[in-house]
């Protein structure tokens, strides 16, 4: 077993103290759409509002300097974190969507024409997707996929055919949250830069839960979301190559993204500040920072070795349930998610009859229309895990799923 001890992780996690049904504790398993928050992590943001809240860059009082230390203190940890060799390559976002947005809108549209090659796959996320296909539709894109195989890998054999089409882009995402399939990102990565073409890593569902080191990876871009690893909402990452970045386009324009302004011209500020307009979300940085010292504590393969053993848990007992179909490969090629239908029950009712055990689970597409389509599903029961998750909750899960079976008799 590893070091990693769940039972005292989740003391430091408030919002899992509680019952949401009388006598029914909560059972947190949607990890996969936001992570609880630990107490360091809310005492931080909480500190920057009691002791230094003032906005950053500018002031040069003692409390604005502060809070600036504390803003770019975080963009240090995250680059450190993803293994970066420069701070200037981390801009911070709203999330990994809008990170995506601001690759498609400003590297997209100076550098894509009509007619070129961008590269998806069938298990991306919407927020993989949709930027590209708008972006197709102004500019006349293609858009290719590498395709789904039936245990949920991706099929790298039709790849190489894809990339003799002379790609411009390949966009695919680290890890499935529907499926948990971890994709081989070096070897895409190598493949399609020797195919001339840029990359950009989807790394919401990766970075949390495992090491991902971006200068070995070589990608062009990484996004992720705060908010997915034990950090607050409202922040997400996008991590470009130095020599990018410098060459694209601001995103928004406004405050602290500028040297100079006149009436009828600016010049852009240096990286990163380029890419960040206006007062950003200063507290949720520092949330990140924190949430990044948290998880360093324990070490991103202790916490990569732990979710492979609770999912390889959950897999056993789950494929136990007569009746569980679970979507996706086996635990050695996915991390800590499972998507299942059970035979003859909506998966927003099994969703619903879980909820009143207190066990919280995902039921619907998970913004993943299009790879629900490839299994001819309209939508399946998610759980995932994390850090704070326990077997005992795996346990539970199932026995909820018993009395899912019993209520609709099936």
């Amino acid at each position: 077993m590893t070091s990693l001890n769940p039972i005292e992780i989740r003391k430091d996690f408030p919002i899992l103290h509680q019952e949401v049904h009388p006598g029914k504790p909560l059972v947190y398993l949607d990890s996969t759409a936001t992570t609880q928050k630990p107490v360091s992590v809310l005492d931080s943001m909480d500190d920057y509002y009691r002791k230094s809240n003032a906005n950053i860059h500018r002031g040069v009082y003692t409390i604005a300097e502060e809070a600036t230390a504390l803003y770019e203190g975080a963009r240090e940890k995250v680059a450190n974190f993803i293994g970066a060799r420069k701070s200037r390559e981390v801009i911070f976002t709203r999330n990994a969507t809008e990170s995506i947005n601001l690759v498609a809108y400003s590297w997209g549209r100076t550098n894509l024409n009509r007619g070129d090659l961008v590269i998806l796959t069938e298990m991306e996320h919407h927020a993989n997707l949709v930027p590209w296909q708008m972006l197709a539709a102004e500019k006349g894109l293609r858009l290719e996929f590498i395709p789904v195989t039936d245990n949920g890998l991706l099929d790298l054999e039709e790849y190489p055919r894809l990339l003799d089409l002379s790609p411009k882009l390949v966009a695919f995402t680290h890890m499935s949250n529907v499926l948990g399939t971890i994709t081989p990102a070096k070897e895409i990565t190598n493949a399609a830069h020797d195919a001339g073409a840029l990359v950009l890593i989807d790394g919401a569902q990766s970075v949390p839960h495992f090491p991902v080191n971006i200068h070995e990876i070589d990608a062009d871009f990484l996004v992720f979301s705060a908010h997915k690893m034990c950090g607050p909402t409202g922040v997400g990452v996008l991590y470009g190559r130095e020599s990018i970045l410098d060459e694209m386009p601001p995103f928004q324009g406004g405050g602290d993204m500028i040297k100079k302004v006149h009436l009828r011209s600016f010049v852009p500020n240096d990286l990163p500040h380029k890419f960040e307009a206006g007062t950003p979300a200063i507290a949720e940085v520092i949330g990140l920072g924190a949430a990044i010292d948290y998880l360093n504590q324990f070490g991103m393969d202790a916490i990569q070795k732990y979710e492979h053993e609770i999912i390889n848990y959950a897999l056993r007992k789950l494929s136990a349930v007569v009746g569980v179909k679970v979507y996706g490969p086996d635990a050695q090629q996915k991390g800590a998610v499972a998507s299942f239908s059970l035979a003859g029950v909506h998966p927003h009712d099994v969703a619903q009859i879980l909820d009143s055990e207190g066990i919280a689970v995902r039921a619907g597409h998970h913004c993943a229309m299009p790879l629900h389509e490839r299994f001819l599903l309209d939508a399946t029961t998610r759980a995932s895990f994390y850090i704070y998750s326990t077997l005992d909750e795996v346990d539970k899960l199932v026995e909820g799923l018993e009395k899912v079976k019993k209520v609709f008799r099936v």
